[in-house]
C-alpha cells in the first residue's frame, strides 16, 4: 500500500494558478439590442411583480368570505373596497405590458413598446405600494383595535418599501454618478 504525501503550503504557492483567458471586448451595444434588452428586463421585473400582486388580490378576496368580515365597521369596510380596488388596478397595470405586446406585436413599434411598458411598471408598483400599505392598515386597524396605532406603523412600514424601492436605486445612481465625474 503507497501512501500519497499531501503538499505542504508552500508548495501549493509555488503552483501557479490557472488563469481562463480574458473574454475579447464586446461591441457597443446596437439600438435594436438595447431595446431587445430592455424588453427581457421588463418581462423579468413583470413577472416577480405579477405573482406578488396576484397573490395579494386572492387573499383581499378572500377576505370578504371570512365570518370575522361581517363584525367590520364602516371604516374597516370603507378601506377595505379602496384596497380592493388599487390590488385590482395593480394588477391591471402589471399584466399590461404583456397585453401591449400582444396587441403591438410585429408592428415594428417594440421600442414605444418597451416606454410604455416601462411606465405601465412604475405605475403598477405605485398602486402596488398603496394596495400594500391599505392592506397593513385593514388587518392592523383591527389587531391592535385603532386606527392611530396602525398608521404610526403603516407609516413606518411604508418609509422602509420607499427606501428599499427608491432610495437604494436613487443612492446606486447618485454614486455612479459621482463616479464618473470624478473620472
Amino acid at each position: 500500500m503507497t501512501t500519497t504525501r499531501r503538499p505542504t503550503e508552500a508548495e501549493w504557492q509555488a503552483v501557479p494558478e490557472e488563469t481562463s483567458p480574458a473574454p475579447p471586448p464586446r461591441p457597443p451595444e446596437g439600438a435594436r439590442e438595447r431595446v431587445n434588452r430592455r424588453w427581457q428586463e421588463i418581462l423579468q421585473e413583470t413577472r416577480v411583480a405579477q405573482t406578488g400582486v396576484q397573490i395579494l388580490f386572492g387573499f383581499l378576496l378572500s377576505l370578504a368570505f371570512t365570518a370575522r368580515f361581517r363584525e367590520l365597521g364602516p371604516f374597516d369596510r370603507g378601506l377595505y373596497v379602496v384596497t380592493v380596488v388599487l390590488a385590482a388596478s395593480s394588477t391591471a397595470a402589471l399584466i399590461a405590458p404583456v397585453s401591449l405586446h400582444r396587441c403591438l406585436a410585429g408592428r415594428r413599434l417594440k421600442e414605444e413598446v418597451v416606454t410604455a411598458a416601462g411606465r405601465l411598471m412604475v405605475c403598477g408598483l405605485l398602486l402596488l405600494g398603496l394596495t400594500v400599505a391599505c392592506t397593513l392598515m385593514l388587518i392592523l386597524n383591527v389587531v391592535l383595535g385603532g386606527a392611530l396605532a396602525a398608521g404610526i406603523v403603516v407609516g413606518g412600514v411604508m418609509g422602509w418599501f420607499a427606501l428599499c424601492w427608491y432610495g437604494a436605486a436613487y443612492r446606486v445612481r447618485r454614486r455612479a454618478l459621482s463616479r464618473t465625474q470624478d473620472h
